[in-house]
């Protein structure tokens, strides 16, 4: 059921990622076209090893392309749910719908009009995931002008939401949109009262600068944000950039914000490395009881990073989980990954 954003009379919020989950969508999407032949396989055992590790905390929904339902089945057995769906990648967070709920505990799916990244990559299929998984969820759609993705747009759900620039704001996505009508629109759409904006980089990776590789709530006024201390990296100076504005930032609150500093590895594994490969530690996943992270073979970093988030999520396990192919392909578990509020 499609539903105008500008028409729809319920007031929707979009709940923070640690709130109870129905489920987690994934996509097991990967493609030789996409991938290549020979790093194919390695997605795909990098996609189970991440639903085995949230299935053991809450239900997994794997989207899946009827040719590869055998090889997933293979590999994830009884404890992952396999969807039968035309897909082109893996992405689910940006291709999936971002779910919202209202104050009578209604659910509904917001469709930011997928377009790969600003016409990057081929989408055909990927533009039509938001709708499927709606329908598949059983709650409504609702419709924007806006083309974004959900990596793109990280919440507190207390009406706080840091977005970067070089996603939303690139004419790749919304020509002629000015901030404000972002923002308008954003926070009808999500239940929104205020943006911190970042301004992230656009042009160095496919997605533009997401949100979701720079900084993540990790409750309401405390945040955790990626640094990389690397000079030669383009991630340098704006992850520098990007703790000197949150740590200056309220919130929809008023609240300053708590800033925790994740870094990236110094020297992570070389077994699948390309010019890509995402190596950071930001691009967790929140689910029922535990954290899903990232671990790239580097002891001291990756124990650092363990011990941050254990910090950070005392209430949760965290579950650091080898995906070295997927960061080849400049993505990491949130990438790969949607909640479904309960």
């Amino acid at each position: 059921m499609l539903v105008s954003a500008a028409t729809a009379t319920k007031r929707w919020r979009m709940p923070d990622e640690g709130d109870p989950h129905l489920r987690t969508w994934m996509a097991f999407g990967s493609s030789s076209d996409i991938w290549g032949k020979d790093l194919l396989p390695h997605v795909q055992t990098d996609l189970a090893r991440i639903a085995l590790s949230i299935a053991r905390f809450e239900p997994v929904s794997m989207l899946v392309r009827k040719q590869d339902v055998a090889a997933a089945r293979r590999l994830m057995g009884s404890r992952v749910t396999l969807v039968e769906c035309p897909i082109d990648d893996l992405w689910i967070r940006d291709a999936g719908p971002v779910f919202v709920k209202n104050v009578s505990g209604d659910k509904a799916a917001v469709d930011f009009n997928f377009n790969g990244w600003g016409d990057k990559q081929e989408h055909k299929l990927d533009a039509a995931v938001a709708a499927f998984v709606a329908e598949a969820s059983r709650v409504e759609r609702l419709d924007t002008r806006l083309v974004l993705e959900g990596g793109g747009i990280e919440v507190d759900g207390e009406g706080t939401a840091i977005i970067t620039e070089s996603c939303v704001l690139n004419p790749n996505r919304n020509p002629g949109l000015s901030k404000r009508e972002c923002e308008i629109e954003l926070k009808a759409l999500l239940g929104l009262e205020k943006v911190i904006w970042l301004p992230g980089i656009a042009g160095q990776d496919i997605t533009d600068g997401h949100t979701d590789f720079y900084a993540r709530f990790v409750r309401p006024g405390a945040v955790v944000a990626a640094f990389d201390p690397d000079p030669y990296s383009f991630d340098h100076d704006v992850t520098k950039e990007h703790l000197d504005l949150l740590r200056r930032a309220t919130d929809a609150k008023g609240r300053s914000v708590e800033v925790a500093v994740l870094q990236a590895p110094a020297k992570p594994r070389n077994t699948y490395r390309s010019k890509d490969f995402a190596a950071g530690y930001i691009n967790f996943y929140v689910c029922n009881g535990a954290v899903i992270a990232p671990e790239f073979g580097d002891v001291k970093s990756d124990q650092a990073a363990r011990g941050t988030l254990a910090r950070l999520f005392p209430k949760r396990e965290v579950v650091q989980v080898g995906i070295d192919a997927i960061a080849a392909g400049g993505g990491g578990i949130h990438c790969a990954t949607q909640q479904e509020p309960r």
